[in-house]
């Protein structure tokens, strides 16, 4: 199976690794589906505004001849078959953007923790740098009976 085949049937050439251009890919697929939808019932619009659900035989049970039966019935068809493809390539679009953006979810939170561990070495290294803090205020003498005198400070 070539990687061609294997992208339109929903697996991938690398597992888990879709691209930008792979959901590219698969809305261009998807675009064209629809524009060949768009054909067939154009199709069936010049046959006297044939539908999906018009009936080809007249009150009698016999075919119309004012519609090419032929050329109605292949556009149905058609026009089948594309909605089912296109329902699976939405869907493969579907899983393709949620793998895509829960692996850019990933790599956010891996970069987040990578910049907080790094900070934090940053802010470890400038503290054994630096040496001990400056002291903010020093103590002269203790009163008797006061928590640090109970402590023997």
């Amino acid at each position: 199976m070539s990687d061609e085949e294997a992208r339109q049937s929903g697996g991938s050439s690398q597992a888990g690794a879709v691209t930008v251009s792979d959901v590219q890919e698969l809305m261009r697929r998807k675009e064209e589906i629809e524009a060949q939808i768009k054909a067939n019932y154009d199709v069936l619009e010049s046959q006297k505004g044939i539908g999906m659900n018009e009936p080809l035989v007249d009150c009698e049970g016999y075919p119309r001849s004012d519609v090419d039966l032929y050329q109605v019935r292949t556009a149905r068809h058609n026009i089948i078959c594309l909605q089912n493809d296109h329902k699976a390539v939405m869907k493969q679009v579907e899983e393709a953007l949620h793998q895509l953006h829960a692996r850019d979810k990933e790599k956010q939170a891996r970069d987040m923790a990578e910049a907080h561990k790094e900070a934090m070495s940053r802010k470890l290294g400038q503290s054994e740098s630096q040496g001990p803090p400056q002291a903010f205020a020093k103590v002269n003498s203790i009163s008797p009976g006061s928590p640090a005198s109970i402590a023997v400070i």
